[in-house]
């Protein structure tokens, strides 16, 4: 089985590449861009048939460079949800996913790609429908607009598809690997920084109608993100769009009370309630930034009907789980050795 992943050495890629070689597959071409230099080591770990660079690869993909190719992993984006730049976001995020599906259709390739929750941008409701789609940035716009293109030349639930095109609207991932995303990574990651140079983790203030820390998303740990792209590698009759969150909408406060916790207990210390860990100023709120008014979901939560009609019965972590077993994690690979 020859599989694809684009975006291989980012954060949601590199983990797909893993979860692939725990199953014994390693015939794996990694496509990426890595300018960022310091990516690499999120490839350098795990098993891989060969590397091309994402400017070369998609005319060659279409051109049958590499032979038959069983699936690809569509997950090579911009994700950076503060781009103002629309013709590159476009470029980047429609144009090539647009080539990329055309070319998997006339080759009989599966084609597994990432959309986003941002494609719901200002809605309350996250159910895979049409109404409920409102982008606030560009980013988000750019994953609809495809979503789309795919309704418009699949049918509404891509009954048209020669070969199963699936794609994934991921709500809040966080978890191992994704150290190289700068201001995109996860609260998880940034407080785990935060509380180890500083002893405390930073949250926002009240902001719509939320009271400091209250604001809720649906966070996703990276591993069931991993666990459901393979169960529809196993059953390529799905096809459709899917939300990719765990149906369970929790404060940030949850996140930031997790992280306080786990990295306390390193050192002995005592669990606190989040009463206790705010008056000891251990979660510091800070104002709202001005730059995000308007542009920000204060509430998300994956409504799951669709996942679970095609099958996919997998459980999700909740946050104290998820975030808990990231901390320790992050806590091994910080340690200094001996």
């Amino acid at each position: 089985m020859k599989i694809v992943v684009t975006g291989a050495a980012g954060f949601i890629g590199s983990n797909l590449v893993k979860g692939l070689n725990s199953r014994g597959i390693d015939n794996i071409i990694a496509v990426d861009d890595l300018t960022e230099g310091d990516k690499f080591s999120n490839l350098a770990d795990l098993k891989i048939a060969d590397y091309i660079d994402a400017d070369d690869f998609y005319e060659l993909f279409a051109e049958g460079a590499f032979g038959q190719v069983e699936s690809v992993f569509h997950e090579g984006a911009c994700s950076d949800t503060m781009e103002l730049d629309g013709k590159y976001m476009m470029d980047n995020n429609y144009t090539l996913s647009c080539e990329l599906f055309h070319a998997c259709q006339d080759q009989g390739t599966r084609l597994l790609y990432a959309s986003s929750a941002a494609t719901y941008g200002g809605s309350d409701t996250f159910s895979e429908s049409p109404e409920f789609e409102k982008p606030l940035n560009v980013y988000g716009y750019s994953k609809l607009l495809f979503d789309q293109r795919m309704r418009r030349e699949l049918g509404a639930q891509f009954e048209k598809a020669a070969t199963q095109v699936a794609g994934f609207r991921y709500f809040n991932v966080y978890g191992p690997r994704e150290q190289h995303k700068g201001r995109m990574a996860s609260v998880a990651f940034h407080q785990f920084k935060q509380f180890q140079a500083e002893g405390k983790v930073k949250l926002f203030g009240k902001y719509g109608g939320y009271g400091p820390g209250d604001q809720m998303r649906d966070f996703v740990f990276i591993d069931d993100v991993v666990a459901v792209k393979l169960w529809f590698l196993d059953h390529p009759e799905k096809s459709g769009i899917f939300n990719l969150g765990t149906g369970r909408a929790q404060p940030f406060n949850d996140v930031a009370l997790a992280v306080v916790n786990t990295l306390r207990r390193q050192h002995s210390k005592g669990k606190l309630t989040l009463e206790e860990a705010a008056h000891g100023g251990l979660i510091d709120y800070i104002d709202f930034p001005a730059a995000l008014v308007g542009k920000y979901q204060s509430y998300t939560q994956a409504d799951l009907t669709a996942l679970r009609a095609a099958g996919c019965q997998h459980a999700f972590a909740d946050v104290q789980t998820g975030v808990t077993a990231y901390m320790n994690t992050l806590i091994k690979v910080t340690q200094p050795g001996p």
